[in-house]
């Protein structure tokens, strides 16, 4: 018997297999917030079916469906309705939520608030009526 020599074996070959992977659909990104930024201030009324952050100063009106977001250094001169809220900045005006708001211990709220559910922190501070349990359509 030799040592190298063999019957013929056939020509085996590596098989490289890669099954391309189907495309998936995009998964829906949550839309970016609109952030009207520290410095920035707007006039008039805004309306946003969107998440809404603040950081610099807005007058007039304030309306959208998603979640206002009102960071520290905000200053707020409005009617505002939202979805949901979370407030650590300076509001003034009547606040309306839809379901839920948090007071961030750095706020500060001079006008009525409704909400379905309200969480306030230790130092916020709120001058106005606060009705909690119902929100005004």
């Amino acid at each position: 018997m030799a040592l190298f020599s063999s019957p013929q074996a056939p020509d085996i070959k590596p098989i490289l297999s890669v099954d391309p992977k189907p495309e998936s659909a995009p998964t829906p990104a949550r839309p970016t917030a609109t952030v009207i930024a520290k410095g920035v201030k707007v006039e008039g009324d805004f309306a946003s079916d969107g998440d809404v952050q603040i950081e610099g100063e807005v007058k007039g009106s304030l309306a959208t469906k998603g979640r206002l977001t009102v960071g520290s250094e905000a200053i707020i001169h409005a009617e505002v309705k939202a979805g949901d809220a979370v407030i650590a900045g300076t509001v003034q005006g009547n606040v309306t939520v839809e379901r839920r708001v948090d007071l961030k211990s750095t706020a500060k709220l001079a006008g009525d608030l409704t909400s379905e559910a309200l969480t306030v922190e230790a130092g916020a501070k709120v001058n106005g009526k606060v009705t909690v349990g119902q929100a005004k359509s």
